[in-house]
């Protein structure tokens, strides 16, 4: 009975959010259109994300879309119609890597959608390519590939080593390679006036994957955080500790979540993450794991990290 009590107090703990990084206003416009890894295709990885005071989003991945869009919708946080929302207030999209539960919701929205650029690494492009636009999966609504091509989306192959303009935004991306098992997946860094969020796709820790590319992207933003221009990282934590590190197929636990977030610190200066706002992504059901994950989130941040959980249709502003 102890450890119940103990657990249903801290998780009403873990719904609210410290909110302890000082900030001048909000930079940016955040609205969670899917949170969830797994199986519940109408809430599966997908966040607008506007410079503050704008209506112009880019949609980092795009797993669900018309279903968070009508959440949005219903909690008042658009004061426009869903097709609105997706016509017009989406500007373009930032695939991540091109796993279903990241794209699914741009294919099968795609007729009703329109004209705008697809952002990603020239890897994650090709598989879209080759795999969803094409005659023989869907139609090709790019504007290259299968003919006839109907050339409604532009692919905009990003070079991590670069900065690129998101069209009808003001807002830049540069991306950065992630190891995601055996699949490149990539985190992108967007700007807008000088200020930033950092949005990871789905990625495991650098010890199992046997990798430097979480390291490098770390050695990348330190000095964003040492400025306070870094608002926010969004980043995913799949499974609760119990899952064994041979089956985590390139994502992360609590553990390995935390143990990143230490190389992160001994880079910036361990004080310096004291309240910084991490926003968690991509978690797994069942419900038992998500309590599991946020329980164990909450006893191994030792960083004191603001650790925030989105809620689908729901603002969030940085």
């Amino acid at each position: 009975m102890l450890r119940t009590y103990r657990f249903i107090t801290v998780l009403s703990f873990l719904l609210t959010p410290l909110f302890g990084f000082t900030q001048s206003g909000p930079s940016f416009r955040i609205v969670p259109l899917g949170v969830l890894g797994g199986i519940d295709e109408s809430n599966l990885s997908a966040y607008m994300i506007a410079a503050a005071g704008t209506n112009n989003y880019i949609c980092m991945d795009a797993g669900t879309l018309h279903y968070g869009i009508q959440q949005a919708v219903d909690n008042k946080t658009f004061p426009a119609t869903t097709t609105q929302v997706l016509r017009q207030y989406i500007k373009g999209y930032c695939i991540s890597h091109a796993h279903l539960d990241h794209i699914a919701g741009l294919i099968i929205n795609s007729p009703d959608d329109t004209a705008k650029n697809i952002y990603g690494l020239a890897s994650t492009i090709q598989t879209i390519k080759t795999h969803y636009f094409t005659w023989d999966s869907w139609a090709n609504f790019a504007d290259d590939g299968d003919a006839p091509a109907l050339k409604k989306y532009h692919y905009q192959i990003l070079k991590p080593d670069s900065i690129a303009p998101i069209k009808n935004t003001g807002m830049t991306v540069q991306a950065f390679p992630l190891s995601h098992s055996n699949l490149t997946s990539t985190a992108f860094l967007l700007n807008s006036n000088n200020t930033y969020i950092l949005y990871l796709g789905d990625t495991g820790a650098d010890d199992i994957e046997k990798s430097h590319n979480l390291h490098k992207l770390w050695q990348a933003i330190a000095p964003l955080i040492q400025s306070k221009k870094l608002k926010a990282i969004m980043i995913e934590t799949s499974f609760p500790d119990e899952q064994p590190d041979k089956t985590l197929f390139g994502h992360l636990t609590p553990h390995w979540l935390i143990a990143e977030m230490d190389d992160l610190a001994v880079l910036t200066g361990f004080d310096t993450l004291k309240g910084f706002n991490v926003i968690i992504t991509h978690l797994k059901p069942p419900q038992t794991s998500i309590y599991k994950i946020k329980l164990q989130l909450f006893n191994e941040n030792k960083l004191h990290l603001n650790l925030i959980y989105p809620q689908q249709g729901k603002v969030i502003e940085l």
